[in-house]
């Protein structure tokens, strides 16, 4: 064998450029599929650096539906039945919890609880709506609350899994599969494979400005003796906050949501206000011990939808999944390999093919060709 065939032999089919949620789950997908891949990350296995390391994972589309759009939603609704028969797969455990979600306020802020269940009604299909919206008095969801809120909704359908085990599995997951992963690897131009995938999330910016970045600010606690069963959801005019227990006592508390790509240390306001709205839930959460503040940007398109968008050549770019990485990821990804594989075998090979998968697709609205709207779509630059 010459040179030349020996490097093309070693040329990976894709070049998956981003290792975050969703570079991961790409990779892993198409390694499953058979095809040689390769992973580039700037960051390390653990995800440190990813919107996902930071993310509280809570998969719930129904309680999403308040502002969330109805494309959002369904992907969140596929994506829950599909993240246990993932978890199953991968070499090491993740938490994964489906014990609904609990919707509480307090009596100075009911008049936001008619408002929610209003757009939350007005923005589910009728197969979330039906057995997953149960009204409650008192402490009939969480006896962790007892009767701290006099009423509250519980979302009985919903899930949540650990963030960072999931982030870890999958990693072993790519290694498992023979991906050959490249961390702490940042790239300057694309590498040589016969496809790339980019998803890079902010870090895509200089191919697609539409991106911004959408600052999201958590705290994770140590707190025993709590013992809440599932995440909660507390209405408040200001910051609608979120407590997502996990396991061994931990929790993780967020709120907060700023336009703008500052990745600066969380401020003193934010901790304030999260950890205040907690302690108003359960004052047990005076005693936390503060293992983490920590924030990062969610990579967001003007529409907050995400995007599979072809170059017309041998790029597809994965972005845009706002705060619903882990709600939606699994689908995203499942599009995306889909359209990669089509390109592979030839099924998609022009403009009029790839409209043809399109239409066929289970969700068209996230594909798009790169010499559709510029909003959606990003510069043609590699």
């Amino acid at each position: 064998m010459n040179r030349i065939d020996q490097t093309a032999a070693r040329r990976p089919d894709f070049a998956v450029v981003g290792g975050g949620l969703v570079g991961r789950l790409v990779a892993w997908q198409l390694a499953g599929a058979g095809h040689r891949v390769e992973l580039y990350e700037r960051g390390d296995a653990l995800g440190t650096q990813s919107a996902a390391w930071v993310a509280a994972a809570m998969l719930a589309p129904l309680a999403e539906a308040v502002s969330a759009e109805p494309l959002v939603v369904g992907l969140g609704a596929a994506s829950l039945e599909r993240w246990p028969r993932l978890i199953a797969q991968l070499p090491e455990p993740v938490f994964f919890q489906r014990n609904g979600t609990l919707v509480v306020w307090h009596g100075a802020d009911r008049a936001e609880a008619p408002l929610f269940e209003r757009r939350l009604r007005a923005n589910s299909p009728a197969e979330l709506l039906d057995g997953g919206f149960v009204k409650l008095a008192g402490a009939q969801a969480e006896p962790a609350l007892g009767t701290r809120f006099a009423q509250g909704w519980l979302l009985p359908n919903e899930g949540q899994l650990d963030n960072r085990q999931a982030l870890s599995a999958l990693a072993a997951g790519l290694a498992a599969r023979g991906v050959r992963a490249h961390w702490n690897r940042p790239v300057d131009s694309m590498p040589d494979a016969r496809w790339i995938i980019d998803c890079r999330g902010l870090g895509g910016k200089p191919a697609w400005p539409a991106l911004r970045g959408i600052r999201g600010e958590v705290a994770r606690v140590h707190t025993p003796g709590i013992g809440l069963s599932r995440p909660v959801r507390l209405l408040h005019p200001r910051y609608p906050l979120y407590i997502a227990p996990k396991e061994n006592d931990l929790y993780v508390i967020g709120a907060t949501e700023v336009e703008g790509e500052d990745m600066s240390p969380v401020s003193v306001r934010s901790v304030l206000e999260l950890l205040s709205a907690a302690f108003a839930v359960h004052p047990g959460f005076g005693e936390a011990r503060i293992l983490e503040l920590n924030s990062h940007c969610r990579p967001t398109l003007p529409d907050h939808r995400p995007a599979v968008v072809w170059d017309g050549a041998r790029t597809l770019r994965v972005n845009g999944l706002y705060r619903h990485g882990f709600m939606i990821a699994p689908e995203v990804a499942d599009t995306a390999c889909r359209l990669a594989e089509a390109l592979v075998s030839g099924e998609v090979n022009g403009a009029d093919t790839f409209g043809d998968f399109r239409n066929a697709a289970r969700w068209p609205e996230l594909l798009h060709g790169a010499h559709e709207n510029r909003a959606a779509a990003p510069e043609l630059s590699h």
